[in-house]
């Protein structure tokens, strides 16, 4: 708990979905909320360079989770905006966090950074062979770029960065954005919608063979502050649950917990994304301490009840 009383803390993206997870969790392992800094797109750009400069001035810790997000078909509509920003922000920040002094840069990437066709479970170690699911390529290179930035600056300047890859995350005010909404949201809100008009059908995209692994988004906020307090490495660590789903067997599931009993329609013309997703988690377990602690079950009940009581 002492740790955190003291130090001033940098949220980039704190007042999202995963950072209002991390500004909990923070607060309940004794971070002052006086001392959590989180500022906001629209009066602080970090794609400008001295928005950066500024908000890292008496800075202990910089999470860095800000982003442009999206899924399959955000991605393909805004492949550049996607690449820029995300590269532009996170390359400015960590340069202004250096020059600031600051003690620790916490750089949180994304899933979307390993190649496409990754062994199972993926391993950090294999995260460099091969080029991302060409969907989000754009989106999970840019993200990868703050690796190896981490550990240029890490051996250049001594800077102690570290690199997190958490896995899809879901959870109680996800993103239900149709236009933007990952695909747990996104199926939430579809199969909620139909069974509220009573709709025949559900039109799902792909043919439901890829895989998924996903984290609750309160795991993935403990995953990161423990990362924060205890890691020091300059190794990327994967934060996920260990857990593998087909497309097509979560659709089924968030089907039956809607109560939507029509028919589900595959549009195979659309891609299917990654074909599989799942974590080896162990260096965030045997490192520092990490394993997720929210079923999938329970989380996705929870999502889908939460989504209810905001809609309905």
């Amino acid at each position: 708990m002492s740790f955190w009383t003291d130090k001033h803390i940098l949220l980039t993206g704190g007042a999202g979905f995963l950072g209002s997870s991390i500004v909990r969790e923070l607060r309940a392992r004794g971070a002052l909320q006086e001392n959590i800094t989180i500022p906001r797109s629209h009066n602080c750009d970090l794609r400008l360079l001295s928005n950066c400069e500024k908000v890292v001035s008496d800075v202990d810790i910089v999470i860095h989770l800000a982003a442009k997000v999206g899924g399959i078909g955000y991605n393909l509509s805004h492949p550049g905006e996607l690449f820029y920003d995300n590269c532009i922000m996170g390359i400015q920040l960590m340069e202004a966090a250096r020059l600031a002094g600051v003690k620790k840069f916490v750089a949180v990437g994304t899933v979307c950074a390993y190649p496409k066709f990754t062994r199972v479970p993926f391993s950090e170690a294999d995260l460099w062979d091969g080029y991302p699911e060409e969907t989000n390529a754009p989106y999970g290179l840019a993200k990868k770029m703050l690796l190896v930035q981490a550990q240029a600056y890490r051996r250049q300047y001594c800077f102690n960065a570290i690199y997190l890859l958490p896995v899809n995350l879901y959870g109680p005010g996800d993103n239900f954005d149709p236009e933007s909404s990952h695909v747990i949201p996104a199926l939430i809100r579809k199969f909620v919608e139909a069974r509220e008009s009573n709709a025949p059908t559900v039109e799902v995209w792909g043919t439901g063979s890829a895989s998924r692994e996903f984290l609750y988004v309160d795991d993935a906020a403990r995953g990161i502050v423990l990362a924060s307090e205890r890691y020091d490495g300059d190794e990327p660590v994967n934060l996920g649950s260990g857990m593998e789903i087909s497309i097509r067997d979560l659709v089924t599931c968030i089907a039956d917990i809607t109560g939507f009993s029509g028919e589900i329609v595959w549009d195979t013309s659309k891609p299917d994304g990654q074909p599989r997703r799942n974590l080896d988690v162990s260096r965030a377990r045997d490192w520092f301490s990490f394993e997720a602690q929210v079923s999938f079950e329970e989380g996705l009940r929870e999502t889908i009840a939460w989504y209810e009581g905001t809609v309905l």
